[in-house]
């Protein structure tokens, strides 16, 4: 079901013109003077433009960067630190409806889902505030002959490069941005082309609540260009990247000149097991939209969903009847639920993974075209359900990284695991059942990152996630994802 009726929306001051390059505090033009359209995904009209930069750029950046983490950055107590972590909350918040309305506009999501991000993004930066006394100084005993004092410091490595996805960047941003705050790092962040806006306006606003300058940099422009450049940089300590396995493995690469330590969060085919026994009032929406939250393009999605045969013609029917009230439609609209994909790109390639899914045998048992009419113009398509799925299919094996669910049966536990495991990644997976032990040897069984049991997506800051296998590796949340911004260092004092 399409929603068409949209409310009289003022477009953000921001929205307008051509964006510079946040650089040391500063609003830059890049150095090619090259932009790149931002187009808004659901009327693939023209929003603005952002700067395209490249090497030279972030050269400047991460100049900025140094300067400002070897200056008096360095000398900002946990106290100060934390009260600029609550002051840039309390700015944030005051916007944050801006905020949700760039999102929207530029990467698609419904304000339905944007506007929620209000209370994740105040739980998530009181978190960090809360982390900022991370870099801690122990006095541990030791064995050695004679009088000797040992301590063991936490220090904050330098400058971090961030290079973050466009399925979400008012969340992923502050993976490098709380941390970065909370240890006294600073950072260089590449967002993603399609879906830079959201951030350049955060840092915008950061700068307004006190953040000093050169802390945090935004360089916008194209991953072979600006990310490359970040990860290859000599002066830059550490890179955390959310993305593709292939734009990792060149990071990675890149990443030897200097040894730069490395967080990489990346794709997923996730196993959601729902079983016989599952409330199926619960589990069928919750594995649907598993699957087609944020139109499906989300790295945790449960895109394989394995179902006990017992229910399985059950679970389909009212998998069908359930995805055909999902209101598909621009994301201004107040009823919409999901809005379209991010470009034509993407588009493209999930139509195209919808004609290898119907040529490989599957049968499409809900949704399966572009959607027409009134919104032709963007990026949508229908949210798609396949079933008789075998997981040797091109739609079970590789990322599609839309809204298309893959409906997989098996027969026992022990099929549900071989094939939830019979897959290169390991993000994340589900499990629907009321038996406690099903959930917990199914959970303990499953070799991914997370795992839900009789939820799905759901995420606590203190608590985190990451990813197994070639979903990549480092924690992103909890004392872990801070500490992963420190290195150690022991001083042994001879006190003879």
């Amino acid at each position: 079901m399409t929603t068409m009726e949209l409310p009289k929306v003022e477009v953000p001051a921001f929205v307008a013109g051509t964006k510079g390059l946040l650089i040391g505090g500063q609003w830059v033009a890049p150095r090619s003077g090259r932009t790149i359209d931002a187009i808004n995904p659901a009327t693939g009209e023209t929003l603005c433009r952002i700067g395209a930069g490249d090497a030279a750029d972030v050269d400047l950046a991460v100049a900025a960067a140094r300067r400002a983490f070897e200056g008096s950055w360095s000398r900002w107590t946990p106290h100060e630190r934390r009260k600029l972590i609550l002051r840039v909350h309390d700015v944030l918040m005051d916007h944050f409806d801006e905020l949700a309305l760039i999102e929207t506009l530029d990467m698609g999501a419904p304000l339905a889902r944007t506007r929620p991000l209000r209370e994740w993004t105040s739980q998530v930066l009181q978190f960090y505030a809360s982390q900022t006394g991370a870099a801690t100084v122990e006095t541990p005993p030791n064995s050695l002959p004679g009088d000797f004092l040992t301590l063991k410091h936490k220090a904050p490595v330098g400058v971090v490069g961030g290079v973050i996805p466009w399925n979400g960047p008012l969340i992923g941003q502050w993976w490098i941005f709380g941390p970065t705050l909370a240890t006294g790092c600073t950072a260089v962040i590449k967002p993603a082309e399609d879906a830079s806006l959201s951030v350049l306006r955060t840092a915008e606003l950061m700068l307004e609540a006190g953040v000093p300058e050169g802390v945090i940099n935004v360089v916008t422009g194209y991953g072979r260009e600006a990310g490359q450049a970040l990860a290859e940089h000599m002066d830059v300590d550490r890179v955390a990247f959310t993305g593709s396995y292939l734009t990792a493995q060149s990071i990675v690469r890149a990443s030897a000149g200097n040894m730069k330590r490395i967080q990489l969060e990346l794709g997923g085919k996730s196993p959601d097991i729902v079983f016989a026994d599952a409330d199926l009032d619960k589990a069928v929406p919750g594995a649907a939209m598993g699957v087609f939250t944020n139109s499906g393009q989300v790295c945790v999605a449960g895109t394989r969903i394995l179902v006990h045969r017992a229910i399985h013609d059950e679970f389909v029917e009212r998998m069908q009847a359930f995805t055909r009230s999902i209101r598909v439609g621009n994301g201004l609209a107040p009823d919409t639920q999901l809005g379209p994909l991010i470009s034509q790109r993407q588009l493209d390639r999930v139509l195209g993974y919808l004609e290898v899914g119907a040529r490989e045998g599957a049968r499409l048992a809900a949704g399966g075209t572009r959607l027409g009419g009134d919104l032709a113009s963007g990026f949508f398509v229908e949210p798609t359900v396949f079933a008789g799925v075998s997981n040797d299919m091109t739609i079970a094996r590789e990322e599609i990284f839309g809204p298309v669910a893959s409906i997989i049966p098996f027969g026992d536990m022990d099929e549900a695991l071989r094939i939830a495991n019979d897959t290169p990644f390991g993000l994340a997976g589900g499990v629907w059942t009321r038996n406690l032990s099903t959930a917990h040897k199914v959970s303990r069984a499953v070799r991914a990152g997370t795992v839900w049991v009789n939820c799905y997506g759901v995420l606590d800051p203190s608590i985190g996630f990451g990813g197994h296998k070639m979903s990549g590796y480092g924690w992103k949340g909890a004392r872990e994802h801070v500490d992963s911004f420190l290195y150690p260092k022991a001083v042994y004092m001879n006190l003879d």
